[in-house]
């Protein structure tokens, strides 16, 4: 039988975790008694001691978790501080106009305008914070209701909804016939 690498299947399992895990479960984890694993992890504590390493492993309470050592914190901060760069594809853009256009709107008729699921550009305009939820419709099953935020407005550089702009009866006419045309299906006038 070949030999595990018992310290890079722990430090996986506890960075993958985030949190404290129970030594018993770490134990279970590797198939080892809660000694050999007990042992394996002071070892590991011992080495993360070094000046090299960023990281530490501490015990809490019978379970252990790999946290950043406090003498890093003003690096990370520096990272946390910069603005976060924000990927808007096609998907999460049309789906934003959506929102922006229609507000307040629920994912089914999101969902009815694009044709398509939208759960996952939705949840991550709203984690973007972009969008947010703005209450419920009284409707059977009280769906969501979505909405822009401050920061939409910010980012798009527009002082509120009104200010968006307009699209003339022309460009509807072209967006409807590029829309028919996709869809190779023709809709009554």
């Amino acid at each position: 039988m070949e030999e595990k690498n018992y310290q890079a299947i722990i430090e996986a399992i506890l960075f993958t975790m985030g949190e404290a895990v129970e030594l018993e479960r770490i134990a279970d984890a590797i198939e080892l008694d809660k000694k050999q694993t007990k042992a394996i992890l002071e070892s590991m504590m011992e080495e993360y001691k070094s000046d090299r390493i960023g990281i530490e492993l501490i015990e809490l309470d019978g379970s252990y978790q790999m946290c950043t050592k406090p003498e890093m914190y003003e690096y990370l901060i520096r990272i946390a501080k910069q603005p976060k760069k924000r990927v808007l594809t096609d998907v999460l853009l049309e789906t934003l106009s959506i929102i922006a256009y229609k507000q307040p709107v629920t994912r089914t008729e999101i969902e009815k305008i694009r044709g398509v699921s939208c759960d996952h550009a939705v949840n991550k305009l709203v984690e973007y914070n972009l969008v947010k939820e703005l209450g419920r419709l009284d409707a059977p099953g009280r769906p969501l209701l979505f909405g822009t935020t401050e920061e939409f407005l910010r980012s798009f550089g527009v002082s509120s909804i009104d200010d968006l702009p307009v699209l003339s009866s022309v460009q509807i006419e072209e967006f409807k016939q590029e829309a028919e045309a996709e869809m190779q299906i023709e809709l009554p006038i």
